[in-house]
C-alpha cells in the first residue's frame, strides 16, 4: 500500500501546478526582481593589511572575474555587521544572514521564504558543497530557521537534484540531454504500482478526488517537460547536471570540491529557471574551513605535493606580501571564489527570459562572514549584489554607504522582490537606495 509519506511527496508535485501558472504568465510588475540567490564563500577576502596597504576587494584585483558583468553589478563600501564578536569566524556567520547579534534571529532567506517564496515547491533551496564536512553544525552554517538554530543545507548535488526534480531530467550529463541517465519516466508512472493499490481501498468519492489530483499531477508533469520550446519567461528544458564521479565516497574529497560546486550551482539555476523556487542559497564550504584548494587540479591553486589549507592561507599576517606563501595563496582563493560568482552569473545570463535575461530579472549576492581574513573584522563588509532586479535597482556603480547596517542591504533586497519589510535585525534604520 502506499504510504503516508509517499502520497505527500506527490501531493507536492500537484502544488506546484499554483506557481507554475503563475510563472509561466509575465511578471506583472517590470520592477520586482523575480528571484534572490545567495552565494556565500568563507574567510573573507586580503582587505586593507594593517600595515596600510589598500584593500584588494577591487575591479582590478580580486573582482577581476566579474568584468564582463560590472555593469550588473553593485559593490558596497561602508557595509558593517556591528561590533558584536567583531574579530570572530562564528560571530560574523550567525550575524552574516540574520543581521543580529549572535544569530538571534532568522536569516533573510528564511524570511523570504515565507513571504514571496511561500508558494513554491521550494520555499526556499539551500545548497551547500562540503558545507557539512568534518561534521560542522551550529555556527558553521549560515540559514537561521529561529532564533539561535540554523539549518544544514543539502551538500550531495544528486539527492538535491532528485529531491527537486522528481527523478526527471539526468544527473550524469551537462548537456541537458539524456547522459545515458533513466530519469526521465514521470512520477506517476514510476509510482503505478503504489497508486492502483491505493485506488483499490478508495471509496467511490475518494477516488475521484484521487483522479483529479492525479490529472493535475500530470499536466504539471508536461508543462515542466514542455518549458523549453519558447514561451516561457526562463528556459527550463529537460533539466540536467554533471554529477560523474561524485558519489558517497568522494562527497567530501577536497579534489571533488570544484565539480559539486559547479554541479550545485547548475541545479540552482535551473531550479529557478523550472518555477521551483525563487529563494535560493548557495553555502560553498564554511568557515574556518580545512578545505585542502591546492588540490584543485586543472586551477592556478593546484600545487602538487603540498597542502594549503582554505583558511590556513587566510592567515596571511599583517602585511600584503607576495614572498608569503600563505598570502599569495589566499589572494587566489579569493579570486577563484569570485570566479565561480561569476559562473552563476554566466548561467542566469545565459537563459532568456521576458525580453531579457534571467541575470536581468534577479538579484544575486555574493557575501562572506568577515571582512577580512586576518583581521576578521565585521565592517566594511565584502558584499557584490548582481543583476537587474527587474528594473529595481541601478547597477554599474560602486556604492559608498558611509557607515550602514547590512540589515538595511537585506530591507532593500526584500523590497525589490516584493516583501514590504521596513526594517531587518539589529540597528536597521530602513532600505538602502538600491
Amino acid at each position: 500500500m502506499i504510504s503516508r509519506r509517499r502520497l505527500l511527496q506527490l501531493g507536492g508535485a500537484a502544488a506546484i501546478s499554483a506557481p507554475l501558472a503563475r510563472y509561466l504568465r509575465a511578471n506583472p510588475s517590470p520592477t520586482l526582481a523575480k528571484r534572490l540567490i545567495i552565494f556565500y564563500f568563507p574567510d573573507g577576502i586580503a582587505g586593507v593589511s594593517q600595515t596600510g596597504q589598500p584593500s584588494l576587494w577591487t575591479p582590478a584585483d580580486s573582482l577581476a572575474p566579474l568584468a564582463p558583468y560590472l555593469s550588473q553589478c553593485i559593490l558596497f563600501k561602508g557595509l558593517s555587521m556591528g561590533p558584536t564578536d567583531s574579530g570572530s569566524h562564528p560571530g560574523g556567520a550567525k550575524k552574516l544572514l540574520t543581521a543580529t547579534d549572535g544569530g538571534n534571529g532568522i536569516s533573510i532567506d528564511q524570511r523570504l521564504a515565507s513571504t514571496i517564496g511561500h508558494a513554491d515547491p521550494f520555499p526556499l533551496l539551500y545548497l551547500g558543497a562540503q558545507a557539512n564536512a568534518n561534521n560542522a553544525s551550529g555556527d558553521m552554517h549560515i540559514s537561521y530557521v529561529q532564533p539561535g538554530f540554523t539549518t544544514p543545507p543539502e551538500d550531495d548535488p544528486v539527492a538535491a537534484f532528485n529531491r527537486v526534480f522528481g527523478g526527471m531530467g539526468s544527473t550524469t550529463s551537462g548537456s541537458g540531454g539524456d547522459g545515458g541517465g533513466s530519469a526521465k519516466l514521470s512520477i506517476l508512472d514510476r509510482s503505478r504500482e503504489e497508486l492502483q493499490a491505493l485506488e483499490a481501498k478508495l471509496g467511490t468519492v475518494e477516488k475521484a478526488k484521487l483522479d483529479l489530483h492525479l490529472e493535475a499531477v500530470r499536466e504539471v508533469e508536461m508543462r515542466i517537460q514542455a518549458l523549453g520550446g519558447g514561451g516561457a519567461p526562463a528556459t527550463c528544458g529537460q533539466p540536467a547536471i554533471d554529477a560523474t564521479g561524485i558519489d558517497a565516497a568522494t562527497l567530501y574529497a577536497p579534489e571533488m570540491f570544484p565539480k559539486i560546486l559547479r554541479a550545485q550551482t547548475d541545479l540552482m539555476v535551473q531550479a529557478m529557471a523550472c518555477g521551483m523556487t525563487r529563494v535560493g542559497v548557495i553555502q560553498a564550504a564554511h568557515h574556518t574551513s580545512d578545505l585542502i584548494m591546492s588540490r584543485f587540479m586543472g586551477t592556478d591553486l593546484y600545487e602538487q605535493g603540498f597542502d594549503m589549507r582554505s583558511h590556513q592561507a587566510s592567515h596571511y599576517g599583517a602585511a600584503h606580501d607576495l614572498s608569503h606563501h600563505e598570502y599569495a595563496d589566499y589572494v587566489k582563493q579569493v579570486r577563484w571564489w569570485v570566479e565561480q560568482y561569476a559562473y552563476l552569473l554566466s548561467q542566469l545570463a545565459a537563459r532568456p527570459e521576458d525580453g531579457g535575461t534571467m541575470l536581468d530579472h534577479s538579484l544575486v549576492l555574493l557575501c562572506t562572514e568577515i571582512c577580512d581574513g586576518n583581521t576578521h573584522l565585521h565592517d566594511d563588509m565584502p558584499f557584490v549584489l548582481a543583476g537587474g532586479g527587474g528594473g529595481a535597482i541601478h547597477t554599474g556603480r560602486t556604492m559608498d554607504v558611509g557607515y550602514r547596517r547590512h540589515g538595511d542591504l537585506f530591507v532593500a533586497i526584500a523590497n525589490a522582490l516584493g516583501d514590504g519589510m521596513t526594517s531587518f535585525g539589529d540597528a536597521s534604520s530602513g532600505p538602502l537606495a538600491l
